[in-house]
């Protein structure tokens, strides 16, 4: 029976494309976007704009900034809580280590393993003036909690008339794939929160972004699910400052500027992304404009907007299934707002359309390869 169930021989692993293109090695770790240097981040217009250029900087994995943004919450508003499954431990990943010891039990505290309880509790906490951090071990168990999350917390301040709300309120949760996570610990599920009316959701792309995003989520007079790409959690490595600040939610941010084709993903994808443009550029006189979402819902299609109607050309990518995904609504919205100043269709690269699987995680991912097809498909046109 299990020579019928299983391959006969193991699938070798098929390994990533790292050869070097223009002098820059690929992947996460080689990636320009991530600040691996003091200079660049002293140079970051990002952070200059925000007046951290000459701040205090602290080399950090995006666990490691997680775990900052928490502190600094703390630190700062005393009725700041933060519990889920072994969080006092220092969760599964590690991004609460030291809270309990620093804060106590009674501000960092684990949970029975019950999500819908866990979201439950979060909501009766925030609605009596508690700000809720409240961690789900995977997105993957989200699930059991959606209805405290699109029932209670997304319209408490819609039904009571903005009388009251939960707007202290924010869950966070390790998504996406991570290489080996099989289809229980691995989904992306951005786009069932992103149809809900009164929630922000918000995916971050490095450390320096997850700490000053994670801030701005829990600040925020909004419920906010907040998705935390785990592959990321030890692969993207950046000098981050260790100041208090915030980033801006809903609004996104344009990494590289181009004429020619509107590049747009999010989270883990975005390095996918980059890589693929360089491919682009080094086999064609293409110009790609990268576009980071950060939040995904409000969506800032302003920005995706005024990119299109300058290059002409939408490719958008995400690991979640393409259908009703994040790319299809971009779609929607730049056919409608765009649609004269289209060269090509829309170009979606997404995961398949099937439960994330484990062998053939590889065929599943929308990776650069797919990314750079998708690209020249577009210029071709």
């Amino acid at each position: 029976m299990l020579r019928l169930l299983l391959p006969k021989q193991r699938l070798s692993r098929v390994r990533h494309y790292t050869a070097p293109i223009n002098g820059h090695p690929m992947g996460i770790a080689n990636s320009s976007l991530l600040l691996r240097t003091v200079a660049s981040a002293q140079t970051d217009s990002r952070l200059s704009s925000l007046g951290l250029a000459d701040t205090e900087l602290r080399k950090m994995n995006m666990c490691q900034a997680i775990n900052d943004a928490l502190r600094i919450a703390m630190q700062t508003n005393d009725k700041a809580v933060v519990f889920g499954e072994d969080v006092a431990f220092g969760g599964v990943f590690r991004c609460s280590t030291g809270l309990s010891q620093e804060f106590g039990r009674e501000r960092v505290f684990n949970t029975p393993l019950t999500e819908q309880g866990i979201v439950g509790f979060a909501v009766g906490m925030a609605s009596r003036g508690h700000t809720a951090v409240a961690e789900i071990q995977f997105a993957d168990y989200i699930y059991p909690a959606f209805d405290q999350l699109v029932n209670e917390a997304a319209k408490f301040r819609y039904r009571s008339g903005n009388e009251f709300n939960v707007g202290g309120l924010t869950v966070r949760a390790p998504a996406m794939a991570v290489g080996h996570g099989g289809h229980y610990h691995s989904q992306s599920p951005e786009a069932f929160f992103a149809h809900v009316p009164g929630l922000k959701v918000v995916v971050p792309r490095s450390p320096t972004e997850a700490k000053g995003l994670l801030l701005a989520a829990i600040r925020d007079p909004n419920p906010t699910v907040f998705l935390e790409p785990k592959i990321l959690y030890r692969a993207a490595v950046e000098h981050v400052p260790t100041a208090d600040y915030t980033l801006p939610l809903s609004q996104a941010q344009v990494l590289k500027q181009g004429s020619d084709v509107t590049v747009v993903g999010y989270g883990s994808q975005i390095y996918a992304l980059e890589n693929a443009i360089q491919l682009v550029e080094r086999d064609t006189q293409a110009s790609c404009e990268l576009i980071d979402l950060r939040t995904i819902h409000p969506l800032d299609a302003d920005t995706v907007v005024k990119s299109v109607n300058k290059t002409g050309r939408l490719v958008v990518a995400h690991e979640a299934s393409r259908t009703m995904g994040v790319a299809a609504e971009l779609a929607s919205v730049v056919q409608e707002r765009c649609f004269l100043r289209l060269e090509s269709p829309v170009e979606r690269v997404c995961g398949l359309d099937v439960p994330h699987p484990l062998v053939f995680e590889r065929f599943y991912m929308p990776c650069a390869v797919r990314v750079y097809e998708a690209i020249k498909r577009s210029l071709a046109y």
